[in-house]
């Protein structure tokens, strides 16, 4: 599997001059000193900064990244057609793009989408064939977007977080293919980009992974959560325990094999309604603490990674400070929501208006 790596959109260099102007007349030796003790410290300093900066400036230009990033672009608007190029097989495909593009399945069935899908027909952008040769259609995605923000639902982001998915114990081959098929087919559905994977979820010792630990491994695999379901797929209504880690929280719930994707998404993807918390804004994050480049690499993810949030840009950085522009569904209050439910963050106050938190790596 290709892990996409990626780094943020945007990277503010600051910069450092050092100004020095040397005193009329005679110094003595003792202030000649202590001023090449601070030229000495602020050289140091200037370095640091610098030697940092031009790293990572080296990150952006060769596109490189210390941290993976998952987020993976859905292709929402491809739908299959069961039936020809017909008004029914149209809105039938119509309403299978609206639970994806607002990730809830009552999209499907939703009184205010109902001039939407009986005029399907007119938002059809191409026909085109799948990967396996079946039938497609192809809508115009701005012209829906426009449609659903106008009947007041709000759009789910096309690029959604890439999902691990594992079953313990592991299955056996037969099991594991058919769960996956099953699995598979319900994240198609829903739009929710997955995979499968054999990863465990217990140490040597046999104790249960912390979230830290698998989205760790996660990470590695290119993931940005990691949905585990423990019990057996193959037993005659398997009633599994499902958890979803993020790095924002855990979630649990049972059911079976679709309940684990239905659940996960009805968790990630935006509440609907159109009411005021949910109007998108754009609001300035400054951050503290921040070590070395990985630091701003897993802080700018974890933005990113916010229930809600669009993108998030580093628009400064001086030192271990940095600040970032995010836009996230529900302003500053939905950013210290999730920020301080992660246990990563302390909220330390506001400034200049921005937020301001302390990071405390784990």
């Amino acid at each position: 599997m290709v892990c996409g790596c990626r780094i943020g959109r945007r990277a503010a260099l600051a910069r450092v001059v050092l100004y020095m102007r040397s005193a009329p007349g005679r110094a003595s030796e003792t202030n000649n000193l202590q001023m090449a003790g601070c030229a000495s410290k602020a050289i140091a300093e200037t370095r640091r900064v610098r030697d940092f900066l031009r790293g990572l400036l080296w990150l952006l230009c060769c596109g490189v990244s210390v941290v993976c990033w998952a987020g993976r672009p859905v292709r929402v608007y491809e739908v299959d057609l069961k039936g020809g190029q017909t008004p029914a097989a149209l809105q039938e495909a119509m309403r299978e793009a609206l639970i994806r593009a607002t990730g809830r399945r009552e999209s499907a069935g939703d009184p205010v989408f109902a001039s939407l899908i009986a005029g399907a027909s007119t938002y059809v952008k191409a026909y085109g064939s799948g990967p396996h040769g079946e039938s497609q259609v192809v809508f115009d995605s701005a012209a829906v977007e426009r449609a659903i923000a106008a009947a007041g639902r709000t759009v789910w982001e096309r690029e959604r977080p890439f999902t691990l998915v594992v079953l313990s114990p592991a299955p056996t081959r037969p099991v594991e293919d058919a769960a996956r098929s099953a699995l598979e087919q319900t994240a198609m559905e829903r739009g929710l980009p997955i995979t499968l994977v054999p990863l465990g979820v217990t140490d040597a010792s046999g104790n249960e992974l912390s979230r830290d630990a698998l989205l760790q491994v996660a990470q590695r695999y290119g993931g940005d959560a990691v949905l585990v379901g423990r019990g057996d797929p193959s037993a005659a209504g398997a009633q599994l325990q499902w958890t979803l880690y993020t790095d924002f929280a855990s979630e649990s719930w049972t059911g079976p094999l679709e309940a684990g994707i239905d659940g996960t998404v009805d968790d990630m993807a935006p509440v609907q309604g159109g009411t005021l918390a949910q109007t998108e804004v754009n609001a300035v994050v400054q951050i503290d603490g921040l070590n070395g480049l990985n630091d701003y690499a897993v802080v700018e993810r974890m933005l990113e990674a916010m229930p809600g949030a669009r993108r998030a840009n580093i628009v400064d950085a001086s030192g271990s400070s940095a600040a970032f522009n995010v836009t996230v569904r529900g302003g500053a209050e939905a950013i210290d929501r999730a920020l301080t439910g992660s246990g990563r963050f302390v909220r330390t106050g506001a400034s200049n208006s921005r937020l301001v938190f302390q990071y405390r790596p784990q």
